[in-house]
């Protein structure tokens, strides 16, 4: 993988490009998140999606009932098992979304230069001159000439399920809105934004906690994907909720930035989360389509720098109905990769498009290819900069391990970890190769009972860029003899040679602890 190594600011030689690209083990360092749905819920759809690349499946609450998606998981599992293929679970949090219902879900044509009344009465009939929402409060927090946009996964300019409305007139609890473009709404739920609006709803509303207290307490959700994520206290709030349902109190906490306030507060958000998505469908709303890319690199730059993974959202629309996305989609792909992006997320091309494995399966090659030319050279620099000195014992571990793995043109590098940091920590210096995270359990007891910690830290790596988890025997402790650790590394070099990453005369830097000491070794394998 990293022997390919090109960079964009060198002379590329114009026919290589066509050159096809060698098949790897990994489709891709950085990893996608798929969400479940109608048209990728069967086992075979799910265990296509898991072997084109997908390694987190989000489920989003938005829509379905918990026994819908209590199904959709069992599947996952037999996928899981069947393929051999590890991958974590999202929960993705409904939070102060505003929705128009429609309850005879018969399609809702709505003319340009039109009124429509938006109305808190939900027991009315949606018409074309009349749209019931879920909240009451929309009288109060919008003013005439006020921006509304509804759609099923709202507005991107193109599409014709979404339509964009201004505030005309306020009149009691009604609002009174002209409406700017023609567009035919069906289905049963669309979302309605206000840009750059405060909505007065709580980001962890009843139905979330209700959700997450059952079916992800249930199913020991490794992500919690909090929408609508404006203050560094609804991360707080949330983590506390999360700390008195058991083995939720090791589920991962990712904000979900979607609005300008999120925004103004991200600094701090960065600081309380466990990673950061960047909801462009919303977000493109609430900021000039000309202030989009600056906010995606300034916080994916951010994340990076805090070694917290960054995920992008909203990248091949198109292929919701299409095979191929546009040329602007896949630049845009390999963008979010250049600037430095962990993972992608695919919502309504995997939920209800076409072609769900297609599209995974594209956006990995995509991935791939912008790879190659990362900078890793500038970006380690950057990233050891801002770190700064004296660097911590773990960080100058870690960025050690990267350094001599590129010198000596390292094939792989393996790391031993029982919390995952380490190995996080040598994800975050962007190594071209490989990083195997061999997970080490831990005993841990109540009194009544033995358990084993892991496999939660293990499925948590499958959302960071270049890392790869692999669980070592129980019976190996974390602090461990020597012996037991070359035991552990045997096999760990043996699942490299299963999946073609290593082979005889390779050279592999192993990081692990012996003692009390942190160890960067590296090994040449003999044939």
């Amino acid at each position: 993988m990293h022997s390919h190594h090109l960079l964009l600011e060198e002379p590329i030689r114009m026919a290589s490009i066509l050159e096809p690209s060698k098949p790897s083990f990994f489709p891709a360092m950085t990893k996608i998140v798929g969400t479940l749905g109608p048209r990728s819920r069967s086992i075979e759809t799910i265990s296509s999606c898991l072997i084109a690349g997908m390694s987190v499946a989000r489920f989003d609450f938005s829509w379905g009932d918990t026994q819908f998606h209590q199904e959709t998981l069992e599947n996952l599992k037999l996928a899981i098992k069947s393929t051999k293929k590890l991958c974590a679970v999202m929960l993705d949090t409904v939070g102060p979304e505003l929705q128009v219902v429609n309850k005879t879900e018969r399609p809702i044509s709505l003319e340009a230069e039109t009124l429509v009344v938006l109305t808190p009465n939900q027991e009315k009939e949606a018409t074309p001159n009349l749209l019931p929402i879920n909240f009451s409060g929309l009288a109060k927090a919008v003013k005439t000439g006020d921006t509304i946009f509804i759609g099923q996964y709202l507005f991107t300019g193109s599409e014709t399920t979404s339509v964009w409305l201004e505030v005309n007139e306020v009149t009691g609890e009604d609002v009174v809105c002209l409406i700017k473009n023609s567009a035919t709404l069906s289905g049963s739920l669309f979302t309605l934004h206000v840009s750059q609006i405060r909505i007065d709803l709580p980001t962890l509303t009843d139905k979330d906690k209700e959700v997450i207290s059952t079916w992800g307490a249930r199913n020991s959700i490794d992500f919690l994907s909090l929408s609508y994520t404006r203050h560094a206290e609804d991360i707080r709030h949330a983590r506390e909720y999360l700390s008195k349902l058991g083995d939720l109190n090791q589920t991962q906490i990712f904000a979900k930035i979607e609005n300008f306030e999120g925004l103004t507060h991200f600094d701090e958000i960065l600081q309380e989360a466990d990673g950061i998505i960047l909801s462009r469908g919303n977000l493109g709303i609430d900021l000039p389509p000309e202030k989009v890319f600056l906010f995606q690199k300034a916080a994916v730059y951010k994340c990076n720098m805090a070694g917290k993974p960054a995920v992008v959202t909203r990248v091949v629309d198109s292929m919701t109905d299409n095979l191929r996305p546009t040329r602007a989609e896949a630049t845009d792909v390999a963008n979010a990769v250049l600037d430095g992006s962990d993972a992608i997320l695919l919502g309504a091309e995997t939920l209800r498009g076409l072609y769900p494995v297609e599209t995974i399966s594209v956006v990995g090659k995509i991935c791939a290819e912008a790879e190659k030319v990362f900078n890793q050279d500038l970006y380690f620099k950057k990233t050891v900069r801002c770190v700064g000195e004296p660097m911590s014992h773990l960080e100058s571990i870690a960025s050690s391990a990267v350094r001599a793995a590129i010198k000596v043109k390292a094939s792989v590098i393996i790391c031993f970890t029982s919390s995952g940091r380490a190995a996080r920590l040598i994800a975050k210096y962007r190594p071209t190769m490989p990083v195997i995270s061999v997970v080490i359990p831990r005993m841990k007891t109540n009194q009544l009972r033995w358990t084993f910690t892991g496999a939660f830290e293990a499925r948590q790596s499958l959302i960071v860029r270049g890392l790869f988890p692999m669980l070592a025997d129980p019976r190996h402790s974390a602090d461990s003899t020597s012996a037991t650790n070359e035991s552990i590394l045997k096999i760990a070099l043996d699942h490299g040679k299963a999946s073609d990453i290593v082979k005889s005369h390779d050279r592999v830097v192993v990081c692990q602890k012996v003692g009390d000491d942190s160890v960067v070794k590296i090994i040449e394998l003999e044939d």
